[in-house]
């Protein structure tokens, strides 16, 4: 019994591997944290880079001359995204209205049974010239003069530290840009809207 007493006071005192049970305690931790922080950084630049490039797309989709090619413009947020992110699939979408106050906004109809909510058969009035009535007024696409255009990109990336499969999170993000803008008035503004009962 002593024999066991003596072990146990022997290897209490004994310091010469105490540094490598701390770092492998700590190392996993500090690695999460290191990893954990670079991926956060990398995201924060990806989203500067796609807002940059949004910034100067939005800047220049205003102008008369992008108004009919609005792909060459897409083009071009794509290939300054990839520039950085080889491999990022870039979406993107527009939607025009006639003033920033309509933005988001739903399409006016007559609430018949006063339920704050568009029915079926309530009249409506058709903004944006589709037929039915929608949440959202905006018309597809980069309208016309004078318009005010939401225009969004969005980016999808697979993150390259291994940090997502370490915190349970999906290997690929996908980061939005969103800008809001104003055409030139460089011609009269065609969009007619009718009021439509079903």
């Amino acid at each position: 019994m002593t024999r066991r007493f003596a072990f146990v006071r022997r290897l209490a005192r004994d310091r010469r591997a105490t540094a490598f049970m701390e770092f492998a305690l700590a190392a996993p931790l500090f690695l999460l944290l290191a990893l954990g922080g670079i991926d956060y950084c990398w995201q924060l630049y990806g989203q500067q880079v796609l807002q940059g490039a949004v910034n100067k797309a939005a800047r220049s989709s205003t102008l008369e001359g992008y108004i009919n090619d609005p792909s060459s413009l897409d083009a071009e947020v794509r290939a300054r995204v990839r520039n950085v992110f080889k491999d990022a699939q870039v979406n993107f979408s527009r939607k025009s209205y006639e003033s920033f106050t309509e933005v988001g906004k739903p399409e006016p109809f007559t609430d018949k049974n006063a339920n704050n909510s568009y029915d079926s058969g309530e009249c409506f009035e058709d903004m944006n010239a589709n037929g039915a009535w929608d949440a959202d007024r905006g018309s597809t696409g980069n309208g016309g003069a004078d318009d005010v255009v939401v225009y969004i990109a969005s980016m999808k990336y697979d993150r390259i530290l291994p940090v997502w499969r370490m915190l349970g999170q999906p290997q690929q993000k996908t980061l939005v840009s969103t800008t809001v803008l104003r055409n030139q008035p460089f011609n009269a503004n065609t969009v007619s809207s009718k009021v439509i009962c079903t």
